[in-house]
């Protein structure tokens, strides 16, 4: 059995066991072992933008498969619920909608909108009834502008997997971020999600498989920052290419930043370029396949299809194109691991190491 161990010297180290990129038993741990106890990112509160509104959705769909349910309190406030009925287990909304309370369609038990439990008929008779356990459970929620993220658990605190991302970005235009689907796209991937993950989470392969990205980044110049559960890609622009404008409280002021590629553990990446966000989440459906979403955060139309962020449906063709034949390739019986380049695969170390930590 492999242990997943990963050396925390990068010199030394070798790449994770393929076995975790193979193997059903692997899969299936890593959803309460990895993502049951890790931050995921639920879209933006565009979906319950006035009062009353409800919006059910599945966390991780053919994964967790998790019930959720956002909605607008009285308040203003903004809940993550579960929706599923705390009498027999029923889902309490079936579709989005604008609700005065959540009442299940099953027996008639009654919620308001923060979740706490109203009432429920022919149960007077019933024993140390009401309880907390007839509320639907409440799941934490963190904003950042208009973007959402919730927990399964609180094991961890969402500070620690986004601080150093609000950090370095304090000046971006986050709240003016405007979701475009028309923009946005899912790509079907036939390789496990830990595959396309650490592909994004190197630059090295830029010039070799990104003919078009390669022209526009100084590779040279392509660093990589670590944190305790997240990291950044740091993308320099050529002279006379789209760059941010950054202001001087920036870490970069005076560099010619054409893109932060910041990816937070364990499967979600956030593009920051002038025009906008595209956050890409990298959603597990099989052993070997991810359903990979790319969705388009604009604060700047004027800026689009220009610099680092223009063509990303051709480098996201590439990028499928190498994670699957590697798919492939991790299945031969001479292959278990590999090394890592010290000066351009720390991103692929840390996701391992994470990976080997949290699987143990």
């Amino acid at each position: 059995m492999p242990s997943f161990f990963i050396d925390v010297d990068i010199a030394k180290a070798k790449t994770i066991d393929t076995d975790f990129y193979t193997q059903q038993k692997f899969y299936d741990e890593a959803k309460e072992k990895i993502f049951a106890s890790s931050w995921q990112f639920i879209g933006d509160a565009g979906k319950t933008k006035n009062v009353g509104d409800a919006y059910p959705f599945l966390l991780l769909e053919n994964y967790l498969n998790e019930p959720l349910l956002l909605t607008k309190d009285k308040q203003n406030e903004i809940h993550c619920l579960s929706n599923v009925c705390t009498h027999r287990g029923n889902l309490v909304v079936y579709e989005p909608c604008k609700l005065n309370q959540l009442k299940c369609r099953y027996h008639g038990r009654l919620f308001s909108l923060d979740g706490k439990f109203i009432s429920m008929p022919e149960f007077k008779e019933v024993e140390n009834f009401p309880s907390k356990d007839d509320d639907l459970h409440q799941l934490p929620l963190f904003n950042w502008g208009e973007l959402l993220f919730t927990s399964l658990n609180t094991k961890h605190k969402s500070e620690i997997f986004f601080q150093e991302m609000m950090q370095r970005m304090e000046w971006f235009p986050v709240n003016e971020l405007q979701l475009k689907p028309e923009l946005s796209k899912d790509y079907y991937v036939d390789a496990n999600w830990a595959l396309y993950c650490e592909n994004y989470l190197e630059g090295f392969h830029i010039p070799f498989v990104h003919a078009g990205l390669n022209q526009v980044l100084d590779f040279g110049e392509y660093t990589t920052e670590i944190f305790r559960y997240s990291n950044l890609q740091l993308g320099i622009g050529k002279k006379g290419d789209v760059c941010f404008d950054l202001p001087s409280s920036s870490p970069d002021y005076g560099k010619e930043v054409a893109a932060y590629y910041f990816w937070v553990f364990p499967n979600m990446m956030f593009n920051f370029y002038p025009w906008g966000l595209s956050v890409n989440v990298v959603e597990p459906l099989d052993v070997s396949k991810c359903r990979v979403r790319f969705l388009t955060y604009v604060s700047d139309e004027d800026k689009l299809e220009k610099g680092a962020g223009s063509g990303l449906n051709a480098v996201e063709l590439e990028d499928e194109g190498v994670v699957q034949n590697v798919q492939k390739g991790i299945r031969s019986r001479f292959y278990k691991h590999g090394r890592y380049s010290v000066k351009r695969e720390q991103g692929t170390h840390h996701f391992h190491s994470l990976i080997a930590e949290f699987m143990q």
